[in-house]
């Protein structure tokens, strides 16, 4: 009876080892074999370094480590004194350079009215000329039927002369002042070209008073917040960061022999590994255009005689939805199991060169 029984449990046994590996190939053969998953794989952000415009001394900071802010609020304050006396100075040069230009208009002004005396006394000129023609004229007629004497046609002839020089006096003061306009004119451009370069100066100070303001560019979280009140800040130098949660994405980095069937648009199953039992479904969106080595910071260099052949990884990024049990408890960094069910790759086009925050191009589309 024993040995019955022992028969009994082993065809059991045999009977679920065989449905079980019945299943696993059934499994495989409709699903597993269109599965390709990787455990390097990690959630990503586009994190905002943020650092200031200008340098100076911090002389506030507004916010604190882990915190949420909105887009233009107000992080680090520096110290504005410098910058407010240049806005003054840069102010008082404008100040300056529109009295110049105000006082160079009145002289034009000036000018214009010594133009009109100019001319006054050119037609006064004028017309001593004209009488001292018509009184020569009339003595040199007298002269020659001996009814005047020689001493007055000299006397009619360098009156007439007089009133010539006095024309071309006149007519060469007027030439003057006529030409001096235009030197006021040129003089007054100048003074408005550097009007509008002081103008500049007050803008470009102005800018970088209110850049004392560092303010958030974008919504997010506050973190590695390495600014402290009384640091010396220079342009260019982080003084925190922000994180704009919930907006993440996956990064997985496939084999380079798991990537024939993959296309973009193909459902991709996340699992995070903080939270356990708990899936996502989301989306391949682009491929990096390179390996990862190739953007190390010393790629490598195969052409050696030592050469050893190392499967190659390429990023792929994920599209992950926003309303999900998870959103805002996402952060950078968290290490997924991203599984890419190739399934259907017909229907999506296939771009050998997509790249991140590219999913379709538009010959793909007009093939499709």
């Amino acid at each position: 009876m024993a040995k019955g029984v022992r028969k009994l449990i082993l065809s059991g046994v045999a009977v679920i080892a065989l449905s079980g590996a019945g299943y696993g190939g059934w499994h495989w053969w409709t699903e597993g074999r269109f599965v390709e998953s990787t455990d390097n794989a990690y959630v990503q952000s586009d994190i905002s370094v943020v650092s200031p415009k200008v340098a100076g001394y911090v002389r506030d900071v507004r916010v604190a480590e882990n915190q949420q802010v909105a887009a233009g609020d107000v992080l680090v304050v520096l110290d504005d004194r410098d910058y407010r006396a240049k806005v003054a100075e840069a102010g008082a040069n404008v100040a300056a350079q529109k009295a110049a230009l105000g006082s160079n208009e009145q002289k034009l002004v000036w000018q214009r009215t010594q133009i009109a005396r100019a001319e006054a006394e050119l037609a006064s000129a004028e017309a001593e000329r004209q009488r001292a023609a018509q009184a020569f004229n009339r003595t040199r007629s007298l002269a020659s039927d001996n009814w005047t004497s020689r001493q007055a046609l000299d006397t009619a002839e360098a009156d007439l002369r007089k009133a010539d020089a006095a024309v071309l006096k006149a007519r060469a003061a007027l030439a003057a002042e006529r030409d001096q306009v235009a030197v006021l004119e040129a003089a007054s451009a100048e003074i408005k070209a550097h009007m509008e370069q002081a103008a500049a100066s007050l803008e470009a100070a102005r800018n970088d008073l209110d850049n004392t303001v560092v303010r958030a560019g974008v919504d997010g979280v506050v973190g590695n917040r390495g600014v402290q009140v009384g640091q010396y800040a220079r342009p260019g130098v982080q003084l925190l960061s922000l994180v704009p949660l919930p907006d993440v994405y996956v990064v997985a980095n496939f084999k380079e022999t798991q990537l024939a069937d993959m296309r973009p648009g193909q459902k991709v199953q996340v699992k995070v590994d903080a939270f356990p039992g708990r899936k996502l479904t989301g989306t391949v969106e682009s491929f990096a255009p390179a390996s990862g080595s190739k953007f190390s910071l010393l790629p490598p260099e195969n052409a050696t005689g030592n050469f050893t052949k190392v499967v190659q990884r390429v990023p792929v990024r994920i599209a992950l939805p926003k309303d999900t049990e998870l959103s805002g408890l996402l952060r950078p960094g968290l290490s997924v199991v991203a599984e890419v069910d190739t399934r259907g790759r017909d229907d999506h086009p296939h771009l050998a060169g997509s790249v991140f925050g590219t999913a379709i191009s538009s010959k793909a589309v007009a093939e499709k």
